[in-house]
């Protein structure tokens, strides 16, 4: 008697034994690169909400989860100049659950802060997924500003007792730099008022209470059109379809440093993506951009779709920070 339960025993065991095997192996499997993705993924957006980082994020996310085969969830972390959600992201697994959709601000930020922020390396601590697109700034200023063109900017400037004042989204942001170009490329003289977003900022140029501010085109569009704020000129080579009667900084008599004043973004991972999963994100990403509901609404938007791989988003970073490097260290421009 007692010999048979002995044996019942250690069936009993053994079977235990092999349960947990089989559900190691199945938790292995579906946590396994090529079971990727099992579960919903997070695309963080350092902004808040009606940006243009977080407009393109929204106009993607459903076509790249259905190119995936999961809901592809966007997740806004706004604060700190971007560096809350870049180090957020950079600081999560590699598994290519936790995204990042980064704009020029990644770059931007690490050539103004490299030196207060050594332990932030967006190239060292980012795999590179895919470029996706590029959208134009526009010079927006305000109703109460003496100018309807950037020459008559410039002049109506030089007539003030006191420097103009220019908004910005933030110290380091693509709106701040941006402008900062513009002044050294026509001597302009403006005092920047960095502001948490770029809402708020807005909000003070059509208030009348800042001079200037270089928005995205999805923001500016409808107040140009509403006549709520002047826009003197667009950032891109040519006109842009959806505020045609703007013209561009070349027409205008502007020449720019070596610097892409359009806004371009781009999808990170947190360096360590396996291969397998970097291979299908990258896939996801191009397909979506093809997708014509995606091209039509990005289009709508004056979003250019700008597929290209990894290796050329990572590059092109790389070309940004030397750039902007340059460009801050012969202006003389600090952090505030």
């Amino acid at each position: 008697m007692q010999s048979g339960r002995r044996i019942i025993r250690n069936l009993f065991r053994w079977w235990l034994v092999v349960a947990a095997v089989l559900g190691a192996a199945i938790s292995a499997h579906a946590q396994s690169p090529s079971s990727y993705p099992d579960r919903p993924i997070r695309l963080v957006v350092a902004f808040p909400p009606g940006g243009a980082t977080d407009t393109l994020a929204r106009q993607i996310t459903q076509e790249l989860g259905e190119a995936l085969g999961q809901s592809v969830v966007i997740e806004n972390k706004p604060g700190g100049g971007g560096y809350i959600a870049w180090n957020y992201v950079a600081s999560s697994d590699p598994d290519g659950y936790t995204l990042l959709m980064a704009e020029n601000a990644l770059g931007i930020s690490q050539a103004l802060y490299k030196k207060t922020t050594p332990s932030f390396d967006p190239v060292k601590q980012y795999d590179a997924i895919a470029s996706v697109a590029t959208s134009p700034l526009v010079l927006a200023v305000a109703n109460n500003v003496k100018a309807n063109s950037v020459a008559e900017l410039i002049a109506y400037s030089r007539t003030l007792p006191q420097k103009m004042n220019y908004a910005s989204a933030g110290i380091g942001s693509v709106s701040h730099l941006t402008f900062e170009v513009i002044k050294a490329a026509t001597g302009m003289e403006a005092v920047h008022v960095p502001y948490k977003g770029g809402g708020p900022a807005m909000n003070d140029v059509i208030a009348g209470h800042v001079a200037i501010n270089m928005a995205s085109i999805q923001v500016a569009k409808g107040l140009v059109e509403t006549g709520k704020i002047k826009g003197l000129a667009v950032t891109n080579s040519e006109r842009s379809p959806v505020l045609p009667s703007v013209p561009t900084l070349k027409e205008a008599g502007v020449k720019t440093a070596e610097v892409d004043l359009r806004f371009w973004f781009g999808i990170f991972a947190p360096i360590g993506l396996p291969d397998v999963v970097k291979a299908k994100l990258d896939k996801a990403v191009s397909a979506t951009l093809s997708h014509r509901h995606v091209r039509e609404r990005l289009a709508n938007l004056d979003i250019e779709p700008a597929y290209a791989p990894g290796k050329v988003l990572k590059t092109k970073l790389e070309n940004e920070i030397a750039n902007w490097a340059k460009f801050i260290d012969a202006h003389g421009i600090k952090p505030e």
